[in-house]
């Protein structure tokens, strides 16, 4: 153990400000309730943007689910159609190799190539449209 003693120096410091006076505390708490209420009135600004943003978020999911829905309904019945227009091809395809009408199963041929390539989205235009459309709240949509 060492028996060297370090002596602590420093300076001392006056007492800080002035002293507390009835006025500067009805003031500190005039500050206090005051900070309150901003934070009261910042809160319920915020909550009521919360609010409104729920609303909107709630609006658009409805409205993606209905768009949806008309996709879905649009996709089955154009898909419903083609494929029972490709059938009835399929068949008279069939009857015309059964008949060895070279020119029917050319032309029958060449129609089920082109629905072939057709696309069903090729129907619904430019999707900046659609998208317009569905933004829209009074579009109506026929099927």
């Amino acid at each position: 153990m060492t028996d060297d003693k370090k002596v602590h120096v420093g300076k001392v410091v006056k007492q800080g400000g002035e002293v507390a006076t009835g006025a500067s505390g009805i003031n500190a708490l005039h500050n206090l309730v005051q900070a309150a209420k901003e934070v009261f009135v910042v809160h319920e600004e915020e909550s009521t943007k919360r609010k409104r943003l729920d609303a909107y978020e709630a609006t658009e999911v409805a409205r993606i689910r209905a768009a949806e829905s008309a996709l879905k309904d649009y996709f089955a019945q154009v898909f419903a159609e083609r494929r029972h227009v490709i059938d009835e091809s399929f068949e008279r395809l069939d009857r015309a190799m059964e008949d060895g009408d070279a020119a029917t199963v050319h032309q029958v041929v060449r129609g089920i190539v082109d629905i072939a390539q057709s696309s069903p989205l090729a129907d619904l235009g430019d999707l900046g449209e659609i998208r317009k459309a569905l933004d829209d709240p009074d579009q109506v949509w026929e099927l």
